[in-house]
């Protein structure tokens, strides 16, 4: 009865988390020194999403409205549980605006447009995330001017409390697994993200997030072995009955630690591990028409 119970647990515990980690949200923001800024977003499922009719939108000091703000369309895709980094796109500077540091604009995997657009926010814009027009998350409150930026202590804007959206980076709490798609009545964005000095763009380019867990339950559509497990000689073999296209490999917490693509056709590959520290990591090998199997593995 016991055993069957746990089973009954870990179904339910991997629906729900599969019934949130099905779209894309905000990552990360920086609003950092002149037009130093960022937006990264992440995509918590197990497969790529191609940004065709993906949008991100800026509403400005309190405009219900994308007109003064601007509206970028993203293009490229996001591989499973992976970054997309938007950074503001400008390369020469004026006396009242400055040109966007060349080192956080290497960190870009797509450039924004010129002013107005997402990327010229100053920490009392709404950001969005739409596809075809329909929000899929929101940072801030649409229509809500805050003064100089969202802050720690309710009422949540600039009257109150320290100022957290403006001369700040934020990243997302890696418990959340979900955009924010109902326009809030307070933004208490302490709730959601957690507060990095001005100027932090380290983390960039990855992020941490729990969508992972049970994987190796829930998807597993062909036979896929790993040996050794426990991988001990600073490799593992990847052995399969159909042609291997990528290996990706994540820690517990669900953070890409890995990403290899495979250029020939194989069935057989032997992977590295000089670069994981010792514990358990889940092994995510993909085929040909969107198949993939996922395999617990661990490092000694």
């Amino acid at each position: 009865m016991k055993k069957l119970l746990l089973s009954v647990f870990a179904l339910t515990l991997c629906s729900a988390i599969n019934a949130q980690c099905n779209e894309l949200f905000i990552s990360e923001y920086v609003e950092g020194t002149g037009n130093d800024k960022a937006i990264e977003i992440y995509n918590p499922t197990n497969s790529p999403i191609n940004l065709s009719g993906y949008t991100i939108v800026r509403y400005s000091n309190g405009a219900s409205t994308s007109t003064a703000g601007g509206v970028t369309n993203l293009s490229g895709t996001i591989a499973a549980h992976s970054t997309f980094v938007l950074v503001n796109g400008q390369t020469t500077g004026t006396p009242t605006s400055p040109a966007c540091s060349p080192a956080l604009q290497t960190l870009a995997n797509q450039l924004d447009n010129v002013y107005p657009a997402p990327t010229y926010m100053n920490g009392n814009d709404a950001i969005t995330i739409e596809k075809s027009g329909v929000i899929v998350d929101i940072f801030g409150k649409i229509g809500e001017d805050p003064g100089t930026a969202w802050t720690d202590v309710a009422p949540y804007t600039g009257s109150l409390g320290s100022w957290w959206t403006k001369d700040h980076t934020l990243q997302r709490k890696s418990s959340v697994n979900q955009g924010i798609t109902v326009n809030p009545t307070f933004f208490n964005v302490t709730t959601e993200y957690d507060s990095l000095p001005n100027n932090t763009w380290t983390g960039l380019g990855s992020h941490t997030c729990g969508c992972l867990t049970g994987i190796n339950e829930i998807d597993n559509t062909i036979s896929v072995a790993i040996y050794p497990n426990p991988a001990d000689n600073n490799f593992f073999n990847i052995s399969t009955s159909e042609d291997i296209e990528t290996v990706e490999v994540y820690n517990v917490v669900g953070q890409q630690v890995m990403n290899q693509k495979v250029i020939k056709s194989v069935k057989a590959i032997k992977i590295e591990t000089l670069n994981l520290v010792k514990g358990v990591y889940f092994v995510k090998v993909s085929f040909e028409k969107g198949k993939s199997s996922v395999v617990k593995l661990s490092i000694k």
